[in-house]
């Protein structure tokens, strides 16, 4: 955690906030929800990354052990239209991203998909064990109308909470109790229309793991990027975003989590991140490779392969 006061003003990057809005015709749409929950629906199938809704305060994450806000997860499912889903697939498994996937796959009848560490999260939330899915790295699962396949990566520098959960996670937990587990890089396949889509929940990564995969669109995290060396940028948008292809880019994971999402977003503070310097870095990349880059807006229903 560096000293450095204040945050960026994501008012400087006004422009990146032009992400294709879908329409009526639209084969996929990808919704964002902060963090890295995302929404991929066709109208008729549809899975969501984490559904991390409840988003308590830093003072709460301190003082307290966590348990989900059922209200806040209904609130905001039902904001985004949401009555059932096939599956919801956390990338990782600290508590911003999995503490409420297991009441979201309760609340829309979907599997939890992921490693040993999910399912420990499932099993903490009741979920019965026929609606958990254990997954190797690499390997295909077809969830609704999708091809899902998670291969591992890792999480980005530092985890301050690393390592697997070994039992069920009953919560209220104490946020130590979320370690990482599996960090997955979620490639989703849409049978009907043939759309390919990359969802980087983490900015880790590991060489090669993406090797002669293709994705058209990647969201990409990039939550602690703007505070490694910009090598490691270079590295990493080389090892996700070169290698699958992709021509447009959704950078996600840079909002504050500590703030709930009934109030305007804010960036993450620089005290442990700096979108400042991952937007001077990935901009430059992205002009060199011809890639769009964008912001997510909350809520917006985006056709990114338009």
């Amino acid at each position: 955690m560096r000293l450095k006061p204040g945050r960026p003003r994501l008012a400087d990057y006004r422009r990146y906030f032009d992400a294709p809005a879908a329409s009526a015709d639209s084969a996929l749409t990808v919704t964002w929800a902060g963090v890295a929950t995302l929404l991929v629906d066709d109208g008729r199938s549809a899975v969501m990354t984490d559904g991390f809704f409840s988003r308590p305060g830093l003072l709460e994450l301190g003082l307290r052990k966590l348990s989900p806000s059922a209200p806040r997860i209904d609130g905001y499912l039902a904001r985004m239209g949401v009555h059932r889903l096939d599956a919801v697939l956390p990338v990782h498994t600290h508590y911003d991203h999995a503490m409420d996937s297991a009441v979201v796959a309760e609340r829309t009848d979907a599997r939890l998909v992921g490693g040993t560490s999910t399912a420990h999260v499932g099993r903490g939330g009741r979920l019965p064990e026929d609606r958990l899915v254990i997954v190797d790295s690499g390997q295909t699962v077809r969830l609704g109308g999708y091809d899902v396949t998670l291969v591992e990566s890792t999480h980005s520098p530092p985890d301050r909470y690393p390592g697997v959960i070994t039992e069920p996670v009953v919560p209220p937990a104490k946020v130590s109790v979320y370690r990482c587990g599996e960090a997955w890089s979620t490639l989703l396949h849409h049978r009907v229309s043939g759309r390919r889509l990359l969802i980087q929940g983490s900015a880790g990564f590991v060489r090669g793991a993406l090797a002669g995969q293709r994705a058209e669109v990647v969201c990409l995290g990039v939550g602690q990027l703007g505070l490694q060396p910009e090598r490691y940028l270079i590295d990493y948008w080389t090892e996700t975003v070169r290698t699958v292809g992709a021509r447009r880019v959704l950078l996600i994971h840079w909002d504050d989590f500590f703030r709930p999402l009934h109030k305007p977003l804010r960036a993450l503070p620089y005290a442990v991140d700096d979108l400042d310097v991952s937007m001077r870095v990935l901009s430059r990349l992205a002009a060199e490779d011809g890639v769009q880059l964008h912001l997510p807006t909350l809520w917006q229903r985006t056709d990114p392969w338009i």
